[in-house]
């Protein structure tokens, strides 16, 4: 299975976000270790540098950026996927950039499922995810 992660999946962990980090890490370790593929949008890489070099100094945000290049999928933005978004009847633009970025994906994992109301692509929470039977191994905890 093949999922993207919405930006606020990555902060959880990251800023380990009570009561949220716990299912977001649990999703990152599941692609972590190849039971489900794992893509996140190119502009959470960047945006991602940005917070945790202003939280935590260049030193970490560049060992973070060099860890999610090793584990994840990025996902192209470019015209045709910006062209795409435009055309979703989202409200968001950056959500609906998220949505068109997804199109090759079985499940957007994000917290904000109320956000992706006219996504092309099913909206799954993190905790929904690990509790869904085709995550190999996963029980959920």
């Amino acid at each position: 299975m093949k999922v993207l992660l919405d930006l606020n999946v990555l902060l959880d962990v990251v800023q380990q976000r009570v009561p949220h980090y716990e299912a977001s890490a649990q999703v990152l370790s599941c692609a972590r270790r190849g039971e489900i593929t794992a893509a996140i949008p190119a502009h959470a890489v960047t945006t991602l540098f940005y917070v945790l070099r202003k939280a935590s100094g260049q030193a970490v945000a560049e060992a973070t950026t060099d860890w999610l290049l090793q584990h994840f999928e990025i996902a192209r933005i470019d015209k045709t996927v910006l062209e795409a978004a435009r055309a979703l009847p989202m409200s968001d633009f950056e959500d609906a950039v998220v949505a068109a970025s997804a199109s090759d994906c079985q499940f957007i994992v994000t917290r904000n499922v109320a956000d992706f109301t006219g996504a092309p692509v099913p909206v799954i929470t993190p905790s929904a995810l690990l509790e869904a039977s085709t995550i190999s191994g996963s029980d959920g905890n």
